[in-house]
């Protein structure tokens, strides 16, 4: 791969790479491999080494990013910082920035803290760029492609769906859920329980967390060969602003899982395993109680038995047939819930879940994991015709390299960093919601490393 830093006439660039997650090494990669001398931190020195080893131009650091000295330090050692860390420490990371002059990159949605340091950001005269990942990022790449085209064409976009879901590919999903964790189980679990609000022909819809799987229905991609349920997620309502579709009567952006799912968590969640309480006998011990137990206890059951926990589950959630409550059943009991094994104790009944499921459903060294990535336009054209168009990314991991989540999320991470090393995206704090900086970003993705999502006219 051709370098474009650190050759004989260029001096090399560098970057600050915070995090340890699984995209890190993509980005990490791909840097490398552009000839930017990377730094990666991590609070263990152990894990940013692990990342390191056999990559080129690349060395391991420790470092708290709540020590605002050391940080301080670090970031100014270098021409970008790219803040791979949970979200919420990436004001920190763009304060320190802000102090170095230095310019920053983050695969997050820009939170309402990043946009109080906008004004500082801008006096700076750095670039802040953000939400150029999977989902978000490459899913506003394609979005504002279709706008835009529709737009300067005199069209317009009646109705935006977006679902996307990272899933184990379909021979890698044999277990009640349909699902498995190459991230944290409790983020996965904690999601299901934020409202989600959106617009649905005219009007501003909003269901309750906990009602969440309950609006989850078969979603048709047009790709048969997979069964897929879909629900809202978040907050869909500001993409008619960030996307310029005012004209649209119904937004939604979404997950999508494999059919069977939103069935079998509505029983957990109502079982109170999505509780954050903490319990004394939940509290990490040496002589752990089984997991029929534990169950029994946080469903306040008569006993431990099956037919006393069956009862106590039916007397919280309501099946709508014997047939689904076998099946239900059945998956709380492939998970470990009525076994006699012990607990992981982690205090609470989210954590305790949450150490179970992450050591049940993980992925097996050569198992693959799928990305599904699908926009859903209805488009009124200037003749009055309408189209119904797909745009579609269908990516599987590969087991001897990335996962498709990685990849999807990393590669576009690299790239963006590039742009900015390059002096291709102005200053400020950023998003890829314009055609001036969705199209070369978008372009580099298809043709250096082959990211696309398939366009296709349905009616």
């Amino acid at each position: 791969m051709q370098k474009i830093f650190g050759g004989k006439s260029t001096a090399p660039k560098k970057a600050l790479l915070l995090g340890a997650g699984f995209v890190v090494k993509p980005t990490l990669t791909l840097l490398s491999e552009k000839g930017v001398e990377v730094t990666v931190a991590c609070r263990t020195l152990e894990s940013a080494q692990k990342l390191c080893k056999d990559v080129k131009g690349t060395k391991a650091i420790s470092l708290d990013v709540e020590n605002e000295e050391a940080l301080d330090a670090e970031v100014g050692k270098v021409d970008v910082a790219i803040s791979l860390i949970p979200y919420i420490f990436h004001p920190l990371v763009i304060k320190s920035a802000i102090r170095t002059k230095v310019d920053v990159v983050t695969t997050s949605y820009t939170s309402p803290a990043m946009v109080e340091l906008e004004k500082d950001i801008q006096e700076a005269g750095i670039t802040v760029m953000n939400e150029i990942g999977l989902d978000p990022g490459i899913d506003h790449l394609y979005a504002i492609k279709t706008i835009d085209e529709v737009h300067k064409a005199g069209g317009k976009i009646k109705s935006f769906l977006s679902y996307c879901g990272g899933l184990p590919a379909p021979e890698a999903s044999a277990n009640p859920l349909g699902y498995k964790f190459s991230w944290s189980a409790r983020g996965m679990l904690l999601a299901l329980s934020n409202t989600a609000k959106f617009l649905k022909d005219g009007e501003t819809k909003e269901v309750p967390g906990q009602d969440l799987m309950s609006v989850a229905k078969p979603y048709n991609t047009g790709y048969t060969g997979f069964a897929f349920v879909a629900y809202p997620n978040r907050d869909s309502t500001p993409f008619r602003e960030k996307y310029s579709i005012p004209e649209a009567s119904t937004i939604i952006r979404g997950t999508l899982r494999y059919a069977g799912f939103p069935e079998l968590i509505r029983c957990v969640v109502d079982m109170g395993f999505l509780s954050q309480d903490v319990h004394d006998f939940l509290k990490p011990s040496a002589n752990p109680l089984s997991w029929k137990d534990a169950t029994a206890k946080v469903l306040n059951a008569t006993s431990a038995s099956d037919d006393d926990l069956t009862w106590a589950i039916s007397s919280r959630h309501t099946f709508p047939n014997t047939e689904e409550k076998d099946r239900v059943i059945s998956g709380l009991r492939w998970i470990g819930l009525f076994s006699s094994d012990p607990i992981i104790p982690r205090s609470t009944p989210l954590d305790t879940l949450c150490a179970t499921l992450e050591k049940r459903m993980a992925y097996g060294d050569e198992e693959r994991d799928l990305v599904f990535l699908q926009h859903k336009f209805e488009i009124e054209h200037a003749d009055g015709k309408h189209e119904t168009r797909t745009s579609t990314l269908c990516e599987y991991g590969d087991p001897k390299g990335y996962s498709a989540m990685a990849k999807l999320v990393g590669i576009p991470c690299g790239v963006a960093v590039i742009q900015v090393l390059e002096g291709s995206l102005k200053k400020g704090l950023l998003a890829p919601y314009t055609p001036e900086i969705c199209d070369p970003l978008r372009h580099e993705l298809r043709e250096n490393y082959g990211i696309d999502m398939v366009e296709q006219t349905v009616v």
